[in-house]
């Protein structure tokens, strides 16, 4: 005769808010994972699957303590130990997947029958951890039903994770909400698993060295320790969050500085011209004044006055080339580093970090489509920030008239035969076929307050890592500025 069974809803309450709080721990410490790096990544993988796996594991030990028999049980302390290590592995292993740099369809896949071949195994391992006078008997088909429920939560579990990653204004409620989904998902898994067994009475076990008793007091005591961890954990990301804040916004900092020098250096080329023709205007000047006093003085008798006259307005001329070349040498103060082979999908991330407060103060949407196997190319990266960023405020200042659509930035990286293709589109008012020939010469603008020299430092930065810039009108509003880099190890 089988066995009737219970359960004690106060102990299956306290296994849902372990399920909810191990699951909201697992939301943020996949964040920590991606966003560090070196020895600091390898501890938070081994401090974050340390404590999803207690939690997961303690979710389903409280709530299989929750279950009821009318006979006595105790459970087998290795194979309770060996089922907590079955939830660690696979917490490593979940971890270890959604902090990876991309996840498509197949992987994630494969890795949620992974994990729900893991979980499936934490929990019935731990069932099998119970001593009792009956005997198990398990119906393959909701066995089968709970497998399956347990990939399905793994394959949820791995993509709101791999979404959630990266912090953004939405984020926390976010993760209440599917840290929610996901315990109520994994809760569904385990009672499936409980309702897959059912209890014979058969004779009490013979073997019971290494068998212990758990009262409601020790449940009490494996939650309350479980939820400490949990806790210190969220704690710990949220310190360490707050921390790589600062962190980001002084490296954005210095990265501006680092940036206006050199837009002062990229303007050294289109500047030559201009400042040759400004020292060459004071130079013939001193000329002429010192050959006129000159004059003035070989007289008989000499006109003193008029060659002091001409060589004051030579001093003055002289000092006037001199603060042309005083302004000319604070362009120059640093030497440009040497190129090295980059991967240009990283460097449009980093501009958009830059970038960030300029997109959100002008209520800009950026969003990129990156390929990503474009190959590396040789170039130096802050050139080619400085590129990526005067492109990006050129379609932030296109756009920041426009209110009767959206107003969006999109970048996108494709593979082309001299190499790889960048094209940043913005949704502005579009170009101007009057002025579209002339977008790129210096000093030419269309803006009251600018100075005509962002696209043409862009276009000559792009031609010196040898590529091509242009721009074409965007349907049904908009430009597109595109450039060609290329690859490296290809001679230009």
């Amino acid at each position: 005769m089988t066995l009737p069974t219970s359960f004690d809803y106060l102990q299956v309450t306290l296994s849902a808010i372990i399920a909810v709080s191990a699951s909201y721990a697992a939301l943020d410490l996949a964040g920590r994972v991606t966003a560090a790096s070196g020895w600091p990544r390898l501890a938070w993988f081994a401090g974050g699957a340390t404590a999803m796996g207690v939690g997961i594991w303690s979710m389903h030990f409280t709530a299989m303590l929750a279950f009821r028999l009318p006979i006595p049980i105790r459970y087998h302390r290795p194979t309770v130990l060996l089922s907590l290590m079955a939830g660690l592995v696979s917490s490593a292993f979940a971890l270890y997947v959604a902090s990876r740099k991309k996840m498509g369809p197949v992987r994630a896949l494969n890795s949620s029958v992974i994990m729900g071949i893991g979980i499936a195994a934490l929990h019935y391992i731990a069932m099998e951890s119970m001593r009792l006078a009956a005997a198990m008997h398990f119906n393959p088909f909701i066995v089968a039903l709970a497998v399956l429920f347990a990939m399905g939560f793994s394959l949820l579990a791995l993509l709101l994770t791999f979404d959630l990653r990266e912090e953004s204004k939405g984020t926390p409620l976010r993760k209440i909400l599917s840290s929610l989904v996901m315990g109520a998902a994994i809760l569904g898994m385990h009672f499936t698993g409980m309702a897959s067994a059912s209890f014979v009475p058969s004779a009490p076990p013979t073997d019971l060295s290494n068998v212990v008793d758990i009262d409601p007091l020790d449940t009490l005591g494996i939650s309350t320790v479980t939820m400490l961890i949990l806790v210190l954990c969220v704690v710990t990301s949220a310190v360490d969050r707050r921390f790589y804040a600062q962190r980001l916004q002084l490296a954005w900092a210095e990265s501006k500085v680092v940036l206006n020098h050199r837009v002062r250096v990229g303007a050294m080329d289109e500047l030559t011209t201009s400042l040759a023709h400004e020292i060459n205007q004071p130079l013939t000047a001193v000329v002429t004044e010192v050959s006129a006093s000159l004059r003035w003085l070989a007289l008989q008798p000499p006109n003193l006055g008029e060659a002091r006259s001409g060589l004051a307005r030579a001093i003055r001329q002289a000092n006037r080339a001199s603060d042309v070349i005083g302004r000319v040498r604070a362009l120059l103060k640093k030497t440009p580093p040497p190129m090295s082979a980059l991967d240009v999908n990283e460097v449009v991330h980093e501009v958009l970090v830059l970038a960030r407060n300029e997109l959100q103060g002008h209520g800009v949407r950026a969003k990129t489509e990156t390929t990503v196997d474009v190959p590396l190319v040789l170039g130096d990266r802050i050139q080619l920030q400085q590129l990526m960023l005067n492109l990006i405020i050129n379609g932030i200042d296109a756009m920041s008239m426009i209110n009767d659509r959206p107003r969006e930035l999109i970048i996108k990286s494709a593979l082309h035969p001299d190499g790889v293709l960048i094209q940043v589109q913005d949704t502005g008012e579009g170009l101007d076929p009057e002025k579209a020939q002339r977008i790129f010469e210096p000093f030419f603008t269309s803006k009251p307050e600018g100075i005509g020299m962002g696209l043409s430092i862009s276009r000559s930065i792009v031609e010196a890592h040898g590529g091509r810039l242009w721009a074409t009108p965007r349907s049904p509003h908009g430009a597109i500025f595109q450039f060609t880099l290329q690859r490296a190890g290809k001679d230009k």
